[in-house]
């Protein structure tokens, strides 16, 4: 696997197609840190990590409207990718729909929401877009 970032973000996709209510991911420090900021945003219901001596898996429950079942993630997608990274500087970091929705951003301090990034005016590589 050569983007473990897409794997991640095609596997939610994925599930929220399939109407899912769980989805497992194999864990990583990075994807730990973009599923705490799905979770604060409010874009998933809850998670876990499990560690299983070897890599751990995350699992994650996806937040679905109670009547209409329509998922709270509506698009995410990857703006960076290995073949072409995508940096912003801090004066420059993008708005998701008009701040409807959020970029992560991936400096030097670790993974964080594009306005705590505006707010500490920092920049970084820019991991994908949710709303």
């Amino acid at each position: 696997m050569t983007d473990p970032i897409a794997d991640f973000l095609t596997r939610i996709r994925n599930a929220i197609i399939a109407g899912h209510k769980v989805v497992e991911i194999p864990a990583s420090n990075l994807k730990k840190d973009i599923t705490k900021l799905l979770y604060d945003k409010g874009y998933i219901l809850s998670y876990k990590f499990i560690d299983d001596k070897v890599q751990g898996t995350i699992k994650i429950a996806l937040k679905y409207h109670p009547k209409s079942k329509i998922s709270a993630i509506k698009s995410i997608e990857r703006e960076s990718r290995p073949g072409l990274r995508k940096y912003a500087g801090a004066s420059e970091l993008p708005r998701v729909l008009h701040v409807l929705g959020v970029a992560i951003i991936s400096p030097s301090q670790g993974s964080m929401s594009h306005t705590e990034a505006r707010e500490l005016q920092v920049g970084g590589e820019v991991l994908c877009y949710v709303y």
